[in-house]
């Protein structure tokens, strides 16, 4: 069992950054795949981001490439989103996610990942 706690979100204006992390416990994070997904008010779940186990190979969705970037640090047992040049479009709340893997492939669909933090609220305003 894996838990993920996000931190990090809050109130930004537009062209702003933040930086969100998610804090894994209960099972070491090795071998475990990461994601960030979002999901805005009244829209579906969407993916954001996501690691590999090995942190070797990233993912990003069109809508942030170039502007958010992806990291996990083993030995503190977190996943990093930075988040830069924020468009009010960005405005959702985020989502860690975390799945066992045998691969060193990166998780890029919501059904792909067995574990979910509760999320953290992000706000770009003009």
């Amino acid at each position: 069992q894996v838990q993920l706690v996000e931190s990090g979100g809050g109130l930004v204006q537009a062209g702003g950054s933040l930086r969100l992390s998610c804090a894994a416990s209960g099972r070491t994070l090795s071998r475990l795949a990461m994601g960030w997904f979002r999901q805005a008010t009244g829209k579906e779940r969407e993916f954001v981001a996501a690691i590999n186990w090995s942190g070797s190979s990233t993912t990003y969705a069109d809508s942030v490439k170039g502007r958010f970037t992806i990291s996990r640090d083993g030995a503190k047992n977190t996943v990093n989103l930075q988040m830069n040049s924020l468009e009010l479009e960005d405005t959702a709340v985020y989502l860690c996610a975390a799945s066992p893997v045998s691969d060193s492939y990166t998780l890029v669909r919501v059904w792909e990942y067995n574990y979910w933090g509760q999320g953290t609220q992000v706000t770009v305003s003009s």
